[in-house]
């Protein structure tokens, strides 16, 4: 394996995504720029995404540090700036039941409970710093594709409400064609909530504003090369200095650089997550779908697609990526992409495709996220493994990482959950991922279609 995991396509750090959201959300943010010097501070962050500055943002909000973020790209570069836009209850890969047996009840609830706590954060600091970011709805429907499905979903959704304290509600399936929308694949639903939609490259660019007015120093294009440690001090060099620093925060979730320090090798499994956008529809189209609902959207299966309706009655899709990250493979799974867009909403076959883009989201392998400090090194702590709900977990893990990385406490804050304490265990032979990673969509495809029966 080189230096990145993927084809070197997925890491072109001076080209950005052609979506929708950098096609809507004006001119990137005039405060920060690239390091050009030898510099110090307190806490350095390596990663310039949600993670990052909202680290960075509470080091300076709350704890008066001096901190400088390093992104690679430009501010909302990486997933924070190209996801689906989703602030949503979820980040683990194991299912409710499954949390719970394996941490118990209790901290499965308190892991849940800590996910709202993160949309509610998210919309704090939209509301406290003015960040446009054009909220829509106020829940996420999941739909069912057979009958098969909804009742496996009706009960997970009482196991959310009764044990994790989740604020559930079952729809049948012809109040889902009523009230939301509907589909040929569409047996019922489970309404979640609290969850809404919102621009994402304009939240991580308010974000970074709102970090810089706090007092942080804040450089894109400053790809951090190469880290090493001397007399107690980091030093990250990049093209344009190198940044000294007492602690450091590796805050890049998917875009992991593994080969920057031996901790985290074989540690994170990036999937890659491919969107596309039609044109704006017009009421008729959309009530080809009895399209109702504000709020986003997801089908309850094992590889998901997820989808939503903007402002402008754009429809946007999502859904599993390539397996190696070419622009060739990319576009061999655009099409299939598209073809299961047809397949979910046939009505709008005609609808033409105005937007395409992809990242990654990032797993471990526990299957829940990866929150912490270096047990031989507590100067470093990092904070990644989402699971593909980075909007609100990465906020919320962000404040936890400047509440820990200020208290110079080598034991986590109260408020982080035992499920995601700790560096998650090492892939087994971790340079045979990519295999892994088809293995997976392979076998999880076929779980899907024989429940879709």
């Amino acid at each position: 394996m080189g230096k990145w995991l993927y084809n070197e396509a997925m890491y072109r750090f001076d080209e950005p995504q052609p979506s929708y959201w950098e096609a809507t959300s004006g001119e990137a943010d005039p405060g920060s720029l690239p390091l050009t010097s030898d510099e110090y501070c307190d806490v350095a962050v390596i990663g310039g995404g949600y993670t990052g500055l909202s680290a960075a943002y509470h080091l300076c909000c709350n704890h008066h540090l001096d901190v400088r973020v390093l992104e690679a790209g430009h501010i909302g570069w990486g997933a924070s700036g190209r996801n689906g836009g989703f602030c949503c209850v979820g980040a683990e890969g194991l299912g409710g039941e499954s949390l719970a047996r394996k941490y118990g009840e209790q901290n499965a609830r308190d892991f849940y409970l800590s996910q709202v706590d993160a949309v509610e954060l998210v919309r704090a600091m939209i509301d406290d710093e003015g960040i446009d970011v054009d909220i829509q709805g106020d829940s996420e429907v999941t739909f069912a594709c057979s009958s098969k499905s909804f009742a496996a979903l009706k009960s997970h959704a009482e196991f959310q409400r009764r044990v994790l304290g989740l604020d559930t509600e079952v729809i049948e399936q012809g109040a889902m064609r009523e009230h939301y929308f509907d589909s040929p694949l569409q047996h019922g639903g489970v309404i979640h909530k609290p969850t809404f939609g919102l621009h994402p490259l304009n939240y991580i660019r308010g974000l970074s504003a709102a970090t810089v007015k706090r007092g942080a120093k804040v450089h894109d294009s400053s790809e951090v090369f190469e880290w090493t440690r001397d007399a107690g001090m980091h030093h990250l060099n990049t093209p344009g200095g190198i940044l000294r620093a007492k602690k450091v925060i590796l805050a890049t979730n998917g875009f992991l650089p593994e080969h920057l320090h031996v901790a985290f090798r074989g540690r994170a499994l990036p999937m890659i997550s491919a969107i596309i956008m039609t044109r704006p529809m017009s009421g008729d189209e959309l009530a080809a779908h009895a399209w109702k609902t504000e709020s986003p959207a997801a089908t309850g299966a094992n590889l998901l697609n997820y989808f939503r309706r903007l402002p402008d009655h754009r429809f946007l899709f999502g859904g599993r990526g390539s397996t190696n990250g070419s622009d060739r493979s990319a576009n061999q799974n655009f099409e299939k992409l598209l073809a299961r867009f047809h397949e979910v909403f046939p009505g709008w076959r005609h609808i033409d495709i105005d937007y395409r883009w992809h990242g990654l989201v990032c797993m471990t392998r526990r299957l829940t996220p990866a929150l912490g400090l270096l047990d031989d090194d507590p100067s470093v702590l990092f904070g990644y493994g989402y699971h593909g709900t980075g909007v609100s977990t990465a906020t919320w893990v962000g404040k936890q990482l400047a509440a820990w990385a200020a208290s110079g406490s080598i034991e986590a804050p109260r408020m982080v959950p035992q499920v995601m304490r700790g560096l998650p265990g090492a892939f087994p032979l971790s340079r045979l991922r990519l295999r892994y990673i088809q293995g997976i969509i392979a076998s999880l495809g076929l779980v899907d279609r024989l429940n879709e029966v």
